[in-house]
């Protein structure tokens, strides 16, 4: 169940694989105008249908002249409404309405000094040089007939181009990128004076349009929800619960994966705080057994999916008159998910939710959440009045420590990682910058290392740590802890957890890798 967005204005980005496009759509929606992410090969059509405000053409890995690029439906640009075209996506405007593109002579990445001509909407009221971010090997060579250029940079002399009579804009760079200088007032222009877009886009009427809407949509049915204490689930319990009280049954499954004393605080927060229906099943020596003796990363996290699956199964029949299934999925999964099954974009590793119940339990999905970004959640759980504490929850994989222990889980490593975790959550929150930092989590690695406690010879465990800072998890960089911070987590592990000897940090950022380690 998603909300009826057609009473606020939107833009619409048509996703061509770039990794920043998600970056795009949070951009317009920090401005307060709705945006939505869409495919590329959706048709204009579909798009008349409900027509957008504008429209953004993405980014994407792809030479627009290679057999089997993604292309765009020509008659898109007969609807009327203003269009830009970032980076992939200039490329494939201009060569869609008569431009050339070639492969570039050097590759542009990175940071460039760009130069802006006189009188370009795009670009109002900002300096005449400034730097952006490019991405791109291939370059326009030709731009169509009506064109002009707005833009220039040493490697490119169509950094942007506009034709201001058909509102078509397209620029090389990414302004959705920290890295380029101005980029939210460049969108702004886009959104404000080219498309005219009103500033309608706001949490507080979404809430009120979403209660309404489950309140609707379940009538005098009751709801079941898997709760796993982090923070999507946890908001759309309180969202339910606003609308449809105690007709609403949360179940949360214990694997014996989670993080130290978590039951214990889901079943505060939830059943003696919120005042929520909570049902409680412990399984973890269920989950141990299914899981002994597998090493491989995506073997686990089926194994873990799987019996998820069968647990929250047994006790979904408990309640013989729930009709709906909740779930706290969002914006982000909804993208990926749509990108695994035939879009541009490349599936990583797969996601664990609470998808492929049996046959016999037939629940209509709820998901309220299904539209909004992670910072958008915790906005809305701070409006409904959630707990700050609740709400500022670094996000925690759904295998949960299955997947930061490496090799083979075992109930004894489970121990050692929770306590070690345990400790690394202690000194990180001591930070002052503590709430800007994405994730901090400790891993341990199945690699044994002698060391010396004491007079006494050890052979013992080495514990990783891994600290991230990210926007929302397509891109990461690794977190500069201070040094007393990992001084202080390295000797409390060491000397607290026995079983550990030895701490490493992680100084990788994704790409090239993963933020979990598996």
């Amino acid at each position: 169940m998603a909300t009826d967005h057609r009473k606020f204005q939107r833009i619409v980005i048509l996703d061509y694989g770039s990794q920043y496009t998600q970056l795009i759509a949070r951009r317009i929606r920090e401005q307060q105008v709705y945006s939505e992410i869409i495919r590329f090969d959706t048709t204009a059509a579909a798009l008349r249908a409900n027509l957008p405000q504008g429209i953004i053409l993405s980014g994407g890995p792809n030479s627009v002249f290679e057999k089997g690029a993604p292309q765009i439906d020509p008659e898109i640009f007969n609807l009327g409404v203003p269009v830009l075209g970032v980076c992939y996506g200039m490329q494939l405007m201009s060569q869609t309405l008569g431009g050339r593109v070639v492969p570039g002579e050097s590759r542009e990445y990175g940071k460039t000094e760009m130069r802006t001509e006189p009188d370009s909407p795009l670009f109002a009221g900002l300096p005449e040089r400034f730097i952006v971010w490019m991405s791109h090997g291939d370059r326009v060579s030709e731009i169509p007939a009506g064109f002009r250029v707005s833009a220039t940079s040493a490697n490119c002399p169509y950094a942007a181009i506009r034709d201001e009579a058909r509102r078509f804009y397209a620029i090389q760079f990414h302004p959705e990128v920290v890295h380029t200088q101005h980029g939210s007032q460049i969108l702004g222009n886009f959104l404000f004076k080219i498309c005219g877009c009103k500033a309608d886009w706001k949490l507080s009427t979404w809430i009120e349009d979403t209660v309404a809407h489950l309140k609707e949509q379940v009538g005098d049915e009751e709801v079941v929800l898997g709760l796993s204490g982090g923070v999507d689930s946890s908001v759309v319990a309180v969202l339910l619960h606003r609308a449809i009280g105690r007709r609403l049954h949360c179940i949360f499954v214990d694997n014996g994966l989670l993080r130290h004393g978590e039951d214990v605080q889901v079943e505060e927060m939830f059943r003696a705080k919120l005042g929520l229906d909570l049902h409680i099943a412990r399984a973890a020596q269920r989950f141990y057994a299914a899981l002994r003796g597998v090493e491989e990363p995506e073997a686990k996290r089926k194994i873990i999916g799987r019996e998820f699956i069968n647990v929250f199964a047994e006790e979904a029949r408990k309640f013989k008159n729930c009709k709906f299934l909740g779930q706290g999925t969002i914006y982000p999964d909804v993208i990926e998910s749509s990108h695994a099954v035939n879009g541009p974009s490349q599936t990583i590793k797969s996601h664990h939710n609470v998808g492929g119940l049996p046959p016999d339990l037939k629940f209509e999905l709820v998901e309220p959440l299904r539209d909004l970004f992670k910072d958008e959640v915790r906005a809305v759980g701070r409006v409904l009045g959630m707990d700050a504490e609740l709400l500022d929850r670094q996000p925690f994989p759904g295998p949960g420590l299955g997947v930061r222990i490496l090799g083979e889980v075992t109930e004894e490593k489970v121990r050692l990682l929770q306590q070690a975790d345990l400790r690394v959550q202690e000194e990180v929150r001591k930070l002052p910058d503590y709430k800007t930092i994405w994730q901090t989590f400790a891993v341990l690695l199945p690699v044994r290392s002698v060391g010396v406690m004491g007079d006494q010879r050890t052979y013992e465990y080495t514990c990783a740590i891994r600290s991230v800072n990210s926007i929302d998890a397509m891109t990461a960089d690794w977190t500069h802890l201070p040094y007393e911070t990992l001084a202080t987590m390295s000797n409390r592990i060491i000397n607290e957890v026995r079983g550990i000897n030895r701490v490493v940090y992680d100084i990788s950022s994704k790409p090239p890798a993963t933020i979990e380690w598996e």
